[in-house]
């Protein structure tokens, strides 16, 4: 299963400043781009319904040529929530309240329906008078062109494009153009395998749609086709591999929770970093583990 939050969290972690331009310009003209940090999660209780949320992103900013600082809390919102609005102004009170700093609230509608225009305010009023008007910024995915992103050099827009209004003639088209813009931005490996994953997950073609997306890269420039066919050959590779790691490593955590009940984060994350051969070795040695203790005290002495 993906695990969307977690990927959307990485991508905008990833290109956090590539986000403000494509999105935010304005915020961009006072944003210090080298003095800004992500915040650790935010935890949130509701002590009436006994909910409990983590806010997506929140990222301690500076003003560019003051010593001034700023918060910018960013959620994304995958699914259709009836108090949306009242939740942002949960988080921005208790935010500012607690960090005692402006903040500047974000949601990010990512869903693919429905396509009604998401509300961007928190009001209470009264008959006789406005008491409170709270107001967000909302950038609401599936109510955008892909077009007016393609000939945007920007990584976010190769992404993203893949979750914006599409119609179903349309997808593998996007798709193409997804990574063949990709394809001209020379980042990274990491960084490029990140977005074709991405669009990958969240844009699957069906064998009709597979079939016309191989015609029309077949037109390109040699140099672009070379590069969008080695993007989704390499992703398809990738995510076989990584799956089959993700598994190791998932049935490991549940056989270490099974005997001894609960496991750290901290010691998931190191387990995760293991490489295939230790998780095969780890889950041997877990035989004659008495206590969680054996087993963090394993991965210190085989870790690299």
């Amino acid at each position: 299963m993906v695990d969307h939050d977690r990927l959307f969290k990485e991508l905008l972690t990833t290109f956090f400043v590539e986000f403000i331009d494509l999105f935010l310009p304005e915020v961009g003209e006072y944003l210090d781009r080298e003095h800004f940090d992500f915040v650790d999660k935010e935890v949130f209780t509701d002590v009436t319904s006994g909910d409990r949320h983590e806010a997506d992103l929140i990222v301690k900013a500076r003003f560019r040529g003051e010593e001034t600082f700023f918060l910018l809390h960013l959620e994304n919102q995958a699914t259709p929530e009836p108090q949306f609005a009242k939740r942002m102004f949960r988080y921005f009170a208790r935010l500012h309240e607690k960090h005692d700093l402006p903040v500047y609230p974000i949601a990010l509608f990512t869903y693919d329906a429905p396509q009604r225009l998401e509300p961007d305010e928190y009001r209470v009023a009264f008959p006789d008078k406005l008491i409170l008007s709270f107001a967000f910024t909302v950038i609401q995915l599936n109510r955008m062109n892909w077009r007016d992103f393609v000939r945007r050099p920007n990584p976010l827009a190769s992404a993203l494009m893949a979750k914006m209004k599409i119609a179903d003639d349309d997808r593998a088209r996007v798709k193409l153009e997804c990574l063949r813009l990709l394809a001209t931005l020379h980042l990274d490996a990491a960084k490029m395998q990140l977005i074709s994953g991405f669009v990958d997950t969240y844009l699957r073609l069906n064998q009709d749609e597979q079939r016309e997306f191989v015609r029309e890269a077949s037109v390109l420039e040699q140099n672009e086709k070379e590069t969008v066919m080695q993007l989704t050959t390499s992703w398809k590779e990738e995510g076989i591999v990584e799956g089959l790691h993700r598994g190791k490593r998932e049935l490991l955590v549940r056989q270490l929770r099974h005997r001894f009940g609960e496991v750290s984060t901290a010691l998931e994350i190191r387990i995760d970093a293991l490489d295939d051969g230790r998780l095969g070795d780890m889950a041997e040695a877990l035989l004659d583990f008495a206590s969680v203790a054996d087993a963090e005290a394993w991965v210190d002495r085989h870790s690299k």
